[in-house]
């Protein structure tokens, strides 16, 4: 398996204007951060989860050219806004793309992209099959994906285990029966937006301390906002075993 981080930021706290903070003008490359969003290679398949608005320029940066599975956490824009794109995926393969989802998603993409599902469709759009998932293990591309439930305050997110690699991004909250899903995971990947308390998001310190109860091998944080500070200050006073992911992070599993 080879994960591929396509961005690992957030839209969270940066404001409209041009940002003159340590982070936003940083020339470290590990500072740029795009919307959140992973790439998971699995025997020649290709799974994205998220693709948001900057799936587009995530795609080109890493040169793929297939995609077979998208997966959504939740409905949220910057996670689901860049959905459009694929289409050049199926101009690509010839094919419809496979699209997982709960069914809160799965209203919000009627919702944001009502042209998909039109019955006489204008040349060009996006062409899926939705697929409408739960808490049961499900198959993309042939891989199974156990999904985990986890709270976004109150916004029911999904999490998700392939293997021995588990996803969770955009929580603040995880019971403990779906703990013990995760548990045995060799790398983790968690968000940590900010060293503050967020109403909707792990802090660095909540995170950290999730981090060493799961037990992974390596656990890597991401949906990191500016407010968390530079790449190379927060990464070295991690815990061993822990780091910051940055944009374009490759893992071998």
């Amino acid at each position: 398996m080879k994960i591929t981080f396509l961005g690992t930021g957030t839209s969270q706290g940066v404001p409209l204007i041009a940002c003159t903070c340590n982070v936003c003008v940083s020339a470290d490359r590990y500072d740029k951060r795009l919307r959140t969003s992973v790439m998971i290679e699995v025997d020649a398949k290709i799974i994205v989860i998220d693709s948001g608005p900057d799936f587009r320029q995530q795609m080109l940066r890493e040169k793929v050219m297939r995609l077979d599975a998208l997966l959504f956490t939740h409905a949220h824009k910057d996670h689901i806004a860049g959905m459009d794109d694929i289409r050049a995926f199926n101009y690509i393969s010839n094919k419809v793309i496979d699209v997982y989802a709960d069914v809160i998603v799965e209203k919000a993409i009627h919702r944001e992209f009502p042209y998909v599902f039109e019955e006489f469709k204008y040349p060009g759009v996006p062409e899926i099959n939705l697929h409408i998932i739960s808490d049961e293990i499900f198959l993309a591309a042939d891989i199974p994906i156990l999904p985990i439930d986890v709270l976004h305050y109150k916004l029911p997110v999904k999490g998700f285990r392939i293997g021995d690699f588990t996803y969770i991004t955009d929580a603040n909250y995880i019971d403990e029966k779906e703990k013990l899903k995760i548990k045995g995971s060799k790398i983790l990947v968690l968000n940590a937006l900010r060293k503050e308390n967020h109403i909707s998001h792990f802090n660095l310190f909540e995170a950290i301390e999730l981090a060493k109860e799961i037990g992974a091998e390596q656990t890597y944080f991401t949906h990191i906002s500016h407010q968390l500070g530079l790449h190379k200050e927060i990464d070295k006073i991690l815990p061993a075993g822990i780091n910051l992911a940055y944009d374009g992070l490759k893992v071998e599993l």
